[in-house]
Parts: C-alpha cells; sequence; structure tokens
C-alpha cells in the first residue's frame, strides 16, 4: 500500500486504574497510578438508566470516544466512526452461549440486542445523534491495525476527520479457556488530514510488531486490544516510530513527527 497520512487530533484512554489519556500519560513516566480511579467507565453520552444497562464493552468505548473528541474540540456527531474489537463482549457472547445450551427460551431481550459486535456503535451514533458512516472491525490481534488502516483510507477519501476506537473486556465463563482477554481496555484517536497534533505517516510491510516492553504494555498486558499499546506507549514518550501487528505476517509501520 502506498503511505498513509493522519494528524493525532485527540486522545481518548481507559484502562482499570487508569481512567483517562492524562493518567495514562502521567503512569507512562513515573510508574504510579492515580488515586481513586474509578472501578468502571461512565460515560456521560449515556443517561444514568441507560449506562446502568449498558455493558462494559459499550462503556470503555464511549467514555474514550467523547473524550477524543472532546480532546480533539470536534462534535461527536460530526466524525465518521470505526470501531474496532477484537472479540465484543466476551461475557454477553458466554452468557448467549451457555443460556441457548442450557435454557434457549431465557435469553434476556436486553443481552441480545448488545451481543452483536457493532453494539458500541449503535449506542455512539444514538447517543451522539451522529448520521456520518460507522464501521465495526475484528482482525482478531490485528483488529486496531486493521481498524487504523480504515480510518486513515477514509481519511485519504472524502472525510475531513475519523474516530478511531478500539476496545475490549475480559472473557469469562467457558469461552476464558479458549481465549485469553483480562480486564477492560479502550482508547480512541481522533484522527484528521491536518493539525498541529503528532503526525502519523503508516505503511505496510513484513516483520513483526515493536515489542510490546513499555509501561503501558507492560501493565495492561492481558486484553485482547493490549497489542495497540506499543502505539500510545509511543505517543506518551514521544518516541518517533512504532510497528503493530496487522495479520498475516504483515506490520503497520507507523513514524511519528512531532511539530
Amino acid at each position: 500500500m502506498s503511505a498513509q497520512t493522519a494528524t493525532i487530533a485527540g486522545i481518548g484512554f481507559w484502562g482499570d486504574g487508569l481512567p483517562d489519556w492524562a493518567s495514562a500519560r502521567a503512569f507512562a513516566g513515573s510508574g504510579v497510578l492515580p488515586a481513586d480511579a474509578p472501578a468502571k467507565p461512565a460515560p456521560q453520552l449515556l443517561a444514568p438508566n441507560e449506562r446502568r444497562r449498558a455493558p462494559p464493552s459499550v462503556l470503555v468505548a464511549l467514555e474514550v470516544a467523547l473524550a477524543a473528541c472532546h480532546d480533539a474540540g470536534r462534535d461527536a456527531a460530526s466524525l465518521p466512526s470505526v470501531f474496532a474489537s477484537t472479540h465484543g463482549d466476551l461475557g454477553i457472547t458466554d452468557y448467549m452461549c451457555a443460556t441457548l445450551a442450557q435454557a434457549p427460551t431465557d435469553i434476556s431481550p436486553t443481552k441480545f440486542h448488545n451481543s452483536v459486535h457493532n453494539a458500541a456503535a449503535g449506542y455512539w451514533t444514538i447517543g451522539a445523534g451522529c448520521m456520518r458512516t460507522t464501521t465495526a472491525i475484528s482482525a482478531h490481534r490485528a483488529s486496531f491495525a486493521q481498524g487504523l488502516l480504515e480510518a486513515m483510507t477514509q481519511l485519504a477519501g472524502d472525510a475531513d476527520a475519523v474516530l478511531l476506537v478500539g476496545y475490549d473486556t475480559t472473557a469469562s465463563g467457558l469461552l476464558a479457556s479458549v481465549t485469553r482477554s483480562d480486564g477492560l481496555l479502550g482508547a480512541a484517536l481522533v484522527l484528521a488530514r491536518e493539525g498541529d497534533g503528532p503526525r502519523l505517516t503508516a505503511s505496510l510491510d513484513d516483520g513483526e510488531a515493536t515489542a510490546a516492553d513499555g509501561p503501558l504494555s507492560r501493565y495492561l498486558p492481558g486484553n485482547a486490544m493490549a497489542p495497540m499499546l506499543p502505539l500510545f506507549d509511543a505517543l506518551a514518550s514521544g518516541a518517533g516510530a512504532v510497528a503493530l501487528a496487522a495479520g498475516g505476517g504483515r506490520r503497520l509501520v507507523l513514524d511519528i513527527a512531532r511539530g
């Protein structure tokens, strides 16, 4: 592929013990976790009763998406979006499989509604009042890299800015015996054609991803979306390049220029 470029206009982040990008960036430098971090996200885009019903995947995705839009100074309703998740919501998937096997007529309509892979994207477009295109992507460990490629491709087309959201949840029940994912993790980028933020130049080649040995990667290694963390370690540290797993023995090489 030819090189794609984008400016990072806004960043959102949420991991267990790190409820925003400011705390994640500070932790990457100091190794100190913030005091009294909330146990779970509480995205203000949803009304309180909707927050109580929404699954963890939706909560974390909307939390980081809104934070990235605020950081970029962008109206959430104006942005096309790409939502990347390895598994969607593993807790709900495990519930669905177990209930269908044991008592299929007991399926919860709400959990069924939330079981689809694009549930977070749907909540986002409704909550933000967004009528722009939204895309849901899954590509196993390459999910974030493929989501970033999709977002940058849209940016090279007719979009002047695109929201990218990556997130995954904890594996539970029998599913935890066949796929690993620990904790709750989400991050979002608002990518723009122009601007003053870090400038990404992306290209695909053969090879291995950057070793996941940065502070954030070491702290949150078990979540299925952890392959995105070398990028956020690079953004926190000021590193100039990183390579993310893109699947099939390929990697997405990102050069990061700062003004």
